[in-house]
C-alpha cells in the first residue's frame, strides 16, 4: 500500500507554536486512521445497525443519539438519529460493514479517502474548540464517548471525545488544510504542539 498523503501539505508545521511560554495548552496531530465509515440505518433498524458495528468493529455503542465509544484503535459515535461515524485504525471496516448490514437495514459509506481526522488534546482543548463551534463542550453537556456533527463557517465538522482531555475530529479533506491554519490561530493564545 502506498503511503498516504496529508492534505496538509506546507501547514503541517511540527513543533512548538504560539505562546512559548510554560506548557503548551493543547497538542494537535493529524492521526490518518485506515477507515472512516458512515452506517447509516434505515428507519426502524438502528438496533439492527449498532448490533452490525459491534460484530465488524468490536464497539459496543449505546443506544441513543450522540453517544459513543473509543479504544485506542477504533471509534464509533453516533452523528445524527440511526448514523453513526465509525472509524478504524486498518483500512477494511466498510467492507466488514457491508457484509454486516443487510440491504434492507441500512447503508455504508467508506468516507476513509474525503476526510482528515484530527486529535486536539490537552488541558485547553475544550477552550480552543470552544472558539470554533457553537456547542457545549463541558463534560456535563459532551461527556466523554460523545460525538456531534457540527459546522464552524461552511466547513462540517465530527467531533468525538475520546478522553476527558482529547477530541477528535473528521473534517472533508478538501477544507482539512483551511481547517487546521484556523485551528493552530485559535490555538496560539495558550499555546500547541504539532506531533
Amino acid at each position: 500500500m502506498a503511503e498516504q498523503v496529508s492534505p496538509l501539505g506546507p501547514a503541517w508545521m511540527p513543533g512548538r507554536h504560539g505562546r512559548a511560554d510554560g506548557e503548551a495548552g493543547v497538542v494537535l496531530t493529524e492521526t490518518r486512521p485506515g477507515s472512516i465509515v458512515q452506517a447509516a440505518a434505515f428507519p426502524g433498524s438502528e438496533k439492527a445497525i449498532i448490533a452490525a458495528i459491534k460484530k465488524a468493529a468490536g464497539l459496543s455503542l449505546p443506544d441513543g443519539a450522540g453517544g459513543g465509544i473509543a479504544t485506542d484503535t477504533k471509534a464509533a459515535f453516533g452523528i445524527a438519529p440511526g448514523r453513526f461515524l465509525v472509524v478504524d485504525q486498518s483500512e477494511g471496516l466498510a467492507d466488514r460493514l457491508r457484509a454486516a448490514i443487510k440491504p434492507a437495514e441500512g447503508a455504508v459509506t467508506d468516507l476513509s479517502h474525503g476526510r482528515t481526522a484530527i486529535r486536539v488534546s490537552g488541558p485547553h482543548a475544550e477552550w480552543v474548540l470552544a472558539k470554533l463551534f457553537a456547542i457545549d463542550l463541558d463534560p456535563t453537556a459532551f461527556p466523554l464517548g460523545a460525538g456531534r456533527a457540527t459546522q464552524h463557517h461552511d466547513i462540517q465538522a465530527h467531533l468525538h471525545r475520546t478522553a476527558p482531555a482529547c477530541f477528535d475530529l473528521y473534517v472533508f479533506r478538501s477544507l482539512a488544510r483551511s481547517f487546521w491554519t484556523m485551528l493552530c490561530h485559535a490555538a496560539e493564545e495558550v499555546g500547541y504542539d504539532v506531533r
